[in-house]
Protein backbone atom coordinates (compact mmCIF):
# COMPACT_ATOMS: atom_id res chain seq x y z
CA UNK A 1 0.00 0.00 0.00
CA UNK A 2 0.95 3.63 -0.51
CA UNK A 3 -0.53 6.61 1.28
CA UNK A 4 -0.29 10.38 1.49
CA UNK A 5 -2.16 12.69 3.83
CA UNK A 6 -2.15 16.50 3.64
CA UNK A 7 -3.84 19.28 5.57
CA UNK A 8 -4.32 22.58 3.76
CA UNK A 9 -1.96 21.20 1.10
CA UNK A 10 0.85 20.55 3.59
CA UNK A 11 2.23 17.03 4.00
CA UNK A 12 1.32 15.07 7.12
CA UNK A 13 2.70 11.75 5.92
CA UNK A 14 3.79 10.07 2.69
CA UNK A 15 4.77 6.41 2.91
CA UNK A 16 4.57 2.93 1.41
CA UNK A 17 4.31 -0.41 3.17
CA UNK A 18 4.57 -4.02 2.04
CA UNK A 19 5.88 -5.37 -1.25
CA UNK A 20 5.23 -4.59 -4.90
CA UNK A 21 6.50 -8.06 -5.80
CA UNK A 22 8.24 -10.72 -3.72
CA UNK A 23 11.40 -9.13 -2.40
CA UNK A 24 10.62 -5.74 -4.00
CA UNK A 25 9.44 -3.17 -1.46
CA UNK A 26 6.60 -0.84 -2.38
CA UNK A 27 7.77 2.78 -2.70
CA UNK A 28 5.76 6.03 -2.68
CA UNK A 29 6.87 6.96 -6.20
CA UNK A 30 5.46 3.80 -7.82
CA UNK A 31 2.70 4.33 -10.40
CA UNK A 32 -0.66 2.54 -10.35
CA UNK A 33 -3.99 2.52 -12.20
CA UNK A 34 -6.44 5.20 -11.04
CA UNK A 35 -9.66 4.18 -12.84
CA UNK A 36 -12.64 6.35 -11.94
CA UNK A 37 -10.47 9.21 -10.66
CA UNK A 38 -10.60 10.22 -14.33
CA UNK A 39 -14.37 10.76 -13.97
CA UNK A 40 -13.76 13.42 -11.32
CA UNK A 41 -11.40 15.22 -13.69
CA UNK A 42 -13.81 14.93 -16.63
CA UNK A 43 -16.71 16.20 -14.53
CA UNK A 44 -14.73 19.26 -13.46
CA UNK A 45 -13.63 19.95 -17.04
CA UNK A 46 -17.24 19.73 -18.28
CA UNK A 47 -18.37 22.20 -15.63
CA UNK A 48 -15.70 24.61 -16.91
CA UNK A 49 -17.22 24.37 -20.40
CA UNK A 50 -20.59 25.23 -18.89
CA UNK A 51 -19.10 28.26 -17.11
CA UNK A 52 -17.77 29.47 -20.47
CA UNK A 53 -21.15 29.09 -22.14
CA UNK A 54 -19.91 26.41 -24.56
CA UNK A 55 -22.68 24.01 -23.52
CA UNK A 56 -25.46 23.70 -20.96
CA UNK A 57 -25.77 20.73 -18.62
CA UNK A 58 -29.34 20.19 -19.74
CA UNK A 59 -28.48 20.09 -23.44
CA UNK A 60 -29.68 16.81 -24.90
CA UNK A 61 -27.05 14.76 -26.71
CA UNK A 62 -28.70 13.84 -30.03
CA UNK A 63 -26.47 16.31 -31.96
CA UNK A 64 -23.32 14.53 -30.72
CA UNK A 65 -24.64 10.99 -30.18
CA UNK A 66 -27.38 10.63 -32.80
CA UNK A 67 -27.40 6.82 -32.70
CA UNK A 68 -27.98 6.59 -28.95
CA UNK A 69 -31.53 5.50 -28.07
CA UNK A 70 -33.43 8.27 -26.26
CA UNK A 71 -30.67 10.74 -27.16
CA UNK A 72 -33.30 13.47 -27.42
CA UNK A 73 -34.14 12.89 -23.75
CA UNK A 74 -30.66 12.21 -22.35
CA UNK A 75 -28.65 15.26 -21.28
CA UNK A 76 -25.00 15.89 -20.52
CA UNK A 77 -26.01 16.20 -16.85
CA UNK A 78 -27.59 12.73 -16.91
CA UNK A 79 -24.50 11.12 -18.43
CA UNK A 80 -22.22 12.75 -15.86
CA UNK A 81 -24.46 11.89 -12.89
CA UNK A 82 -25.54 8.35 -13.85
CA UNK A 83 -29.21 9.13 -14.27
CA UNK A 84 -29.75 7.93 -17.84
CA UNK A 85 -31.20 4.52 -16.96
CA UNK A 86 -28.61 2.65 -19.04
CA UNK A 87 -27.49 -0.75 -17.75
CA UNK A 88 -23.90 -1.16 -16.59
CA UNK A 89 -21.90 -3.43 -18.87
CA UNK A 90 -19.53 -4.28 -15.99
CA UNK A 91 -22.32 -6.16 -14.19
CA UNK A 92 -23.55 -7.89 -17.35
CA UNK A 93 -22.79 -11.65 -17.03
CA UNK A 94 -22.00 -11.93 -20.75
CA UNK A 95 -19.45 -9.13 -20.51
CA UNK A 96 -17.98 -10.56 -17.30
CA UNK A 97 -17.47 -13.96 -18.92
CA UNK A 98 -15.67 -12.41 -21.89
CA UNK A 99 -13.48 -10.22 -19.68
CA UNK A 100 -12.55 -13.15 -17.43
CA UNK A 101 -11.61 -15.33 -20.39
CA UNK A 102 -9.62 -12.60 -22.15
CA UNK A 103 -8.08 -10.13 -19.65
CA UNK A 104 -5.63 -8.80 -22.27
CA UNK A 105 -8.32 -7.91 -24.81
CA UNK A 106 -8.41 -4.34 -26.11
CA UNK A 107 -12.01 -3.06 -26.04
CA UNK A 108 -13.55 -0.34 -28.19
CA UNK A 109 -16.25 2.05 -26.94
CA UNK A 110 -18.71 0.57 -29.43
CA UNK A 111 -18.13 -2.94 -28.06
CA UNK A 112 -18.64 -1.74 -24.49
CA UNK A 113 -21.82 0.24 -25.11
CA UNK A 114 -23.31 -2.63 -27.11
CA UNK A 115 -23.87 -4.58 -23.87
CA UNK A 116 -26.22 -2.09 -22.13
CA UNK A 117 -27.99 -1.38 -25.40
CA UNK A 118 -29.08 -5.03 -25.52
CA UNK A 119 -31.32 -4.26 -22.54
CA UNK A 120 -34.23 -1.90 -22.09
CA UNK A 121 -33.51 1.14 -19.92
CA UNK A 122 -33.99 0.67 -16.18
CA UNK A 123 -36.14 3.82 -16.12
CA UNK A 124 -36.91 6.94 -18.10
CA UNK A 125 -33.83 9.20 -18.28
CA UNK A 126 -33.53 11.60 -15.37
CA UNK A 127 -36.10 9.93 -13.12
CA UNK A 128 -33.88 7.65 -11.01
CA UNK A 129 -30.22 6.82 -10.31
CA UNK A 130 -28.09 3.79 -11.18
CA UNK A 131 -24.36 3.45 -11.81
CA UNK A 132 -23.25 2.61 -15.34
CA UNK A 133 -19.74 2.78 -16.79
CA UNK A 134 -21.44 3.29 -20.17
CA UNK A 135 -22.48 6.80 -19.15
CA UNK A 136 -18.87 8.03 -19.09
CA UNK A 137 -17.95 6.15 -22.25
CA UNK A 138 -20.73 8.10 -23.95
CA UNK A 139 -19.97 11.38 -22.17
CA UNK A 140 -16.37 11.19 -23.37
CA UNK A 141 -17.56 10.63 -26.95
CA UNK A 142 -19.82 13.68 -26.66
CA UNK A 143 -17.08 15.87 -25.18
CA UNK A 144 -14.66 14.98 -27.96
CA UNK A 145 -17.25 16.13 -30.52
CA UNK A 146 -18.08 19.29 -28.55
CA UNK A 147 -14.44 20.35 -28.15
CA UNK A 148 -12.89 18.84 -31.25
CA UNK A 149 -9.99 17.44 -29.22
CA UNK A 150 -9.23 14.03 -27.71
CA UNK A 151 -10.32 13.55 -24.13
CA UNK A 152 -6.76 13.07 -22.86
CA UNK A 153 -5.74 16.44 -24.31
CA UNK A 154 -8.92 18.10 -23.04
CA UNK A 155 -8.38 16.88 -19.45
CA UNK A 156 -4.67 17.72 -19.50
CA UNK A 157 -5.40 21.27 -20.66
CA UNK A 158 -8.22 21.79 -18.19
CA UNK A 159 -7.31 19.83 -15.04
CA UNK A 160 -4.13 17.81 -14.69
CA UNK A 161 -1.93 20.42 -16.40
CA UNK A 162 -3.11 23.45 -14.39
CA UNK A 163 -2.85 21.40 -11.17
CA UNK A 164 0.69 20.26 -11.95
CA UNK A 165 -0.24 16.57 -11.82
CA UNK A 166 2.65 15.58 -14.06
CA UNK A 167 2.55 11.90 -13.12
CA UNK A 168 -1.16 11.51 -13.86
CA UNK A 169 -1.52 10.56 -17.48
CA UNK A 170 -3.59 8.66 -19.99
CA UNK A 171 -2.33 5.40 -21.45
CA UNK A 172 -3.61 4.06 -24.77
CA UNK A 173 -1.95 0.70 -24.02
CA UNK A 174 -1.69 -1.41 -20.83
CA UNK A 175 1.67 0.23 -20.10
CA UNK A 176 2.32 1.74 -16.67
CA UNK A 177 5.15 4.27 -16.29
CA UNK A 178 8.12 3.03 -14.29
CA UNK A 179 8.44 2.38 -11.44
CA UNK A 180 5.14 0.45 -11.39
CA UNK A 181 3.33 -0.93 -8.37
CA UNK A 182 2.51 -4.51 -9.34
CA UNK A 183 -1.00 -5.88 -8.84
CA UNK A 184 -2.26 -9.38 -8.09
CA UNK A 185 -5.78 -10.75 -7.90
CA UNK A 186 -7.84 -13.90 -7.42
CA UNK A 187 -10.66 -12.67 -9.68
CA UNK A 188 -10.33 -15.68 -11.97
CA UNK A 189 -10.14 -18.25 -9.18
CA UNK A 190 -6.36 -18.43 -8.84
CA UNK A 191 -3.95 -15.89 -7.39
CA UNK A 192 -2.09 -14.34 -10.32
CA UNK A 193 -0.36 -11.16 -11.43
CA UNK A 194 -2.70 -8.69 -13.14
CA UNK A 195 -0.48 -5.62 -13.51
CA UNK A 196 -0.65 -5.49 -17.29
CA UNK A 197 -4.16 -6.77 -17.91
CA UNK A 198 -5.69 -4.47 -20.48
CA UNK A 199 -7.72 -1.70 -18.71
CA UNK A 200 -9.44 -0.49 -21.90
CA UNK A 201 -12.77 -1.84 -20.65
CA UNK A 202 -12.86 0.58 -17.73
CA UNK A 203 -13.78 3.62 -19.86
CA UNK A 204 -13.20 5.19 -23.26
CA UNK A 205 -9.75 5.56 -24.88
CA UNK A 206 -8.00 8.70 -23.68
CA UNK A 207 -9.30 8.44 -20.11
CA UNK A 208 -7.51 5.29 -18.90
CA UNK A 209 -5.13 6.85 -16.40
CA UNK A 210 -2.21 5.98 -14.17
CA UNK A 211 -0.89 8.14 -11.35
CA UNK A 212 1.21 8.08 -8.18
CA UNK A 213 0.29 8.78 -4.59
CA UNK A 214 1.45 12.41 -4.44
CA UNK A 215 -0.57 13.31 -7.53
CA UNK A 216 -3.56 11.44 -6.12
CA UNK A 217 -3.47 13.52 -2.94
CA UNK A 218 -3.15 16.68 -5.03
CA UNK A 219 -6.13 15.61 -7.10
CA UNK A 220 -8.15 14.90 -3.94
CA UNK A 221 -7.48 18.40 -2.60
CA UNK A 222 -8.06 20.30 -5.84
CA UNK A 223 -11.18 18.47 -6.99
CA UNK A 224 -12.64 18.26 -3.49
CA UNK A 225 -12.16 21.97 -2.82
CA UNK A 226 -13.41 23.10 -6.23
CA UNK A 227 -10.13 24.88 -6.93
CA UNK A 228 -10.75 24.97 -10.68
CA UNK A 229 -14.42 25.95 -10.47
CA UNK A 230 -16.60 28.93 -9.66
CA UNK A 231 -18.59 28.73 -6.41
CA UNK A 232 -21.75 27.99 -8.39
CA UNK A 233 -20.11 25.14 -10.32
CA UNK A 234 -18.61 23.76 -7.13
CA UNK A 235 -22.10 23.52 -5.64
CA UNK A 236 -23.15 21.61 -8.75
CA UNK A 237 -20.16 19.29 -8.35
CA UNK A 238 -21.37 18.41 -4.85
CA UNK A 239 -25.06 18.02 -5.79
CA UNK A 240 -26.07 18.23 -9.44
CA UNK A 241 -29.63 17.18 -8.62
CA UNK A 242 -29.01 13.60 -7.55
CA UNK A 243 -30.02 14.01 -3.90
CA UNK A 244 -33.49 12.55 -3.51
CA UNK A 245 -33.27 10.31 -6.57
CA UNK A 246 -32.90 6.54 -6.46
CA UNK A 247 -35.02 3.76 -5.06
CA UNK A 248 -36.48 0.50 -6.28
CA UNK A 249 -39.19 0.39 -8.93
CA UNK A 250 -41.08 -2.44 -10.60
CA UNK A 251 -38.27 -2.66 -13.17
CA UNK A 252 -35.21 -1.64 -11.14
CA UNK A 253 -34.23 -3.42 -7.89
CA UNK A 254 -32.94 -1.53 -4.86
CA UNK A 255 -29.49 -3.07 -5.41
CA UNK A 256 -29.28 -1.19 -8.75
CA UNK A 257 -31.35 1.97 -8.26
CA UNK A 258 -29.62 3.11 -5.08
CA UNK A 259 -31.20 5.82 -2.93
CA UNK A 260 -29.27 9.10 -3.13
CA UNK A 261 -29.35 10.99 0.17
CA UNK A 262 -27.79 14.19 1.46
CA UNK A 263 -25.33 12.09 3.46
CA UNK A 264 -24.42 9.69 0.63
CA UNK A 265 -24.85 10.51 -3.03
CA UNK A 266 -23.16 10.65 -6.38
CA UNK A 267 -22.18 14.17 -7.37
CA UNK A 268 -20.73 15.38 -10.65
CA UNK A 269 -18.08 12.73 -11.32
CA UNK A 270 -17.45 12.40 -7.58
CA UNK A 271 -19.03 10.66 -4.60
CA UNK A 272 -20.11 12.71 -1.57
CA UNK A 273 -20.25 10.95 1.81
CA UNK A 274 -20.81 12.90 5.04
CA UNK A 275 -19.17 15.92 3.42
CA UNK A 276 -16.19 13.99 2.07
CA UNK A 277 -15.64 14.35 -1.69
CA UNK A 278 -14.08 11.24 -3.18
CA UNK A 279 -13.52 8.67 -5.89
CA UNK A 280 -12.66 5.04 -5.10
CA UNK A 281 -11.54 2.92 -8.09
CA UNK A 282 -11.07 -0.83 -7.63
CA UNK A 283 -10.41 -3.36 -10.41
CA UNK A 284 -7.98 -6.07 -11.55
CA UNK A 285 -6.10 -6.18 -8.26
CA UNK A 286 -5.67 -2.40 -7.95
CA UNK A 287 -7.58 -0.31 -5.41
CA UNK A 288 -7.32 3.36 -4.55
CA UNK A 289 -9.15 6.30 -3.03
CA UNK A 290 -8.84 10.05 -3.14
CA UNK A 291 -10.89 11.74 -0.43
CA UNK A 292 -11.13 15.37 0.68
CA UNK A 293 -12.97 16.89 3.64
CA UNK A 294 -13.48 20.60 2.90
CA UNK A 295 -14.31 21.55 6.49
CA UNK A 296 -10.91 20.32 7.67
CA UNK A 297 -8.96 20.87 4.42
CA UNK A 298 -7.92 17.25 4.85
CA UNK A 299 -6.85 15.14 1.86
CA UNK A 300 -6.30 11.38 2.06
CA UNK A 301 -4.89 9.32 -0.80
CA UNK A 302 -4.33 5.56 -0.56
CA UNK A 303 -3.41 2.89 -3.11
CA UNK A 304 -3.46 -0.81 -2.26
CA UNK A 305 -2.94 -4.17 -3.96
CA UNK A 306 -3.88 -7.69 -2.85
CA UNK A 307 -2.19 -10.68 -1.31
CA UNK A 308 -3.59 -14.19 -1.71
CA UNK A 309 -5.54 -13.77 1.55
CA UNK A 310 -6.75 -10.17 1.22
CA UNK A 311 -10.54 -9.94 1.80
CA UNK A 312 -12.83 -8.85 -1.00
CA UNK A 313 -13.45 -5.15 -1.38
CA UNK A 314 -11.45 -1.96 -1.77
CA UNK A 315 -8.70 -2.17 0.85
CA UNK A 316 -7.45 1.34 0.10
CA UNK A 317 -10.89 2.53 1.13
CA UNK A 318 -10.69 0.58 4.40
CA UNK A 319 -7.30 2.13 5.21
CA UNK A 320 -8.61 5.63 4.40
CA UNK A 321 -11.56 5.08 6.75
CA UNK A 322 -9.14 4.31 9.60
CA UNK A 323 -7.06 7.41 8.85
CA UNK A 324 -10.21 9.55 8.74
CA UNK A 325 -11.38 8.11 12.07
CA UNK A 326 -8.19 9.39 13.69
CA UNK A 327 -7.88 12.76 11.97
CA UNK A 328 -11.57 13.71 11.59
CA UNK A 329 -13.38 11.57 14.19
CA UNK A 330 -16.56 13.62 13.98
CA UNK A 331 -16.94 13.05 10.23
CA UNK A 332 -16.70 9.36 9.38
CA UNK A 333 -15.65 8.30 5.90
CA UNK A 334 -18.47 5.77 6.03
CA UNK A 335 -18.35 4.02 2.66
CA UNK A 336 -20.54 0.94 2.23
Amino acid sequence: MQLRVTVDGHEVVTDALGESMTGVPAEPDMHFRAGSVAFAHIGTALLQLVEEGRVRLDDTVERWLPDLPKADRITLRMLATNTTGLHDYVTDPAFGAELEAHPFRAWTPEELVAYPLRHSFWYEPGTNWSYSHANYVLLIAALEKITGVRIDTFVKERVTGPLGLRDTRNNFTPEIPRPALHAFTSDRGLYEESTFWNPSWTTAPGAVITTHICDLAGSARAIGSGELLSPRSYRTLLDPGTVGLGGATAKCPASICLKQTEAKHFGFGVIVINGWVLQNPSFSGYAAIQAYLPSERLAIAVSATKTATTPDGNMAQEIAKRIAADLAPGTPLDIV
